[in-house]
């Protein structure tokens, strides 16, 4: 007898999510400067390499920042990409959108039509975190 083995449904973990954007959030307060205007670039230098950053909205508890790193041109890779919400009222920063992907959901099922993995907005959130990384040790800001 060959039963077919119904997919276990994925439940995320919403603490653990939590966490990373807690994580996420006092990273890029460490190096977000203060003082930055609307659609103004900052570069910012580390040890690994270079982030750009630009503000793209300003609220009283909220800030919506572009941040990438420019790899150059290259027909292989794109540029890394994510727009980020920063909550300063949760003390938060959450990825809205990354490369193609324009409103991540909380969950998707799997299989998908793009591939998307049933933790996407988790594993977004995660690069989120790899690409801080870069920028954690400021040797420069500078405005482009």
């Amino acid at each position: 007898m060959n039963s077919k083995q119904v997919p276990k449904k994925y439940n995320p973990n919403v603490s653990e999510f939590l966490a990373l954007c807690g994580r996420n959030y006092i990273r890029i307060l460490k190096w977000l400067p203060e003082e930055l205007s609307l659609n103004q670039n900052v570069a910012l230098k580390g040890e690994h390499g270079v982030l750009m950053v630009k503000l793209l909205e300003n609220t009283k508890y909220t800030q919506l920042v572009e941040i990438y790193r420019d790899v150059g041109k290259s027909q292989f890779v794109t540029t890394p990409s994510v727009v980020v919400r920063v909550y300063h009222d949760a003390k938060l920063a959450e990825v809205l959108t990354s490369q193609q992907i324009y409103k991540l959901q909380p969950v998707y099922d799997y299989p998908n039509l793009r591939m998307f993995h049933r933790d996407e907005k988790y594993q977004v959130n995660a690069f989120l975190e790899e690409l801080l990384k870069v920028g954690r040790s400021p040797v420069l800001a500078s405005q482009v």
